[in-house]
């Protein structure tokens, strides 16, 4: 079953989702990022570019034909997932298919607005039996 860790009380949302990105590619995982907002998914594809500042992250999107060998992959929302280890949720909704992967990461903002959304993911999750752990980024400010 899909371990579920929600991270909460980020301060900037996208930041964290790339340090965690940092984290499972050094971990030697392969990461899945679900981000349907075109605009969001840019920017994260910049950031991975320069974070860390003095290292390289492999990642593509879900289209490339090395997708399915790039250890970091931009999904916008494709049918079928590409891999079955770590996905990382950047939209207000569930993702599809989560449930095919080991992990899901589900990053909560400070706005109240996503602090709702997040709600309702977290019921959802709970009420089918999922493990979740949760992290308070407040303490940390980090991702760690």
């Amino acid at each position: 079953m899909t371990q579920v860790d929600f991270y909460f009380d980020a301060d900037d949302k996208l930041h964290t989702a790339l340090r965690l990105a940092v984290k499972a590619y050094q971990a030697g995982r392969h990461l899945t990022v679900y981000c349907p907002d075109g605009g969001l998914a840019e920017r994260f594809d910049r950031g991975l570019w320069t974070t860390p500042a003095t290292a390289f992250i492999p990642h593509c999107r879900a289209q490339d034909a090395l997708a399915a060998r790039t250890p970091v992959v931009i999904d916008g929302g494709q049918d079928e997932p590409l891999a079955d280890d770590v996905l990382l949720n950047l939209d207000a909704e569930r993702p599809p298919h989560f449930s095919r992967y080991r992990r899901l990461i589900e990053i909560v903002a400070r706005d109240d607005a996503d602090k709702q959304q997040a709600r309702t993911r977290f019921k959802f999750y709970r009420d089918r039996g999922y493990d979740i752990r949760t992290h308070n980024l407040g303490k940390t400010g980090d991702g760690s």
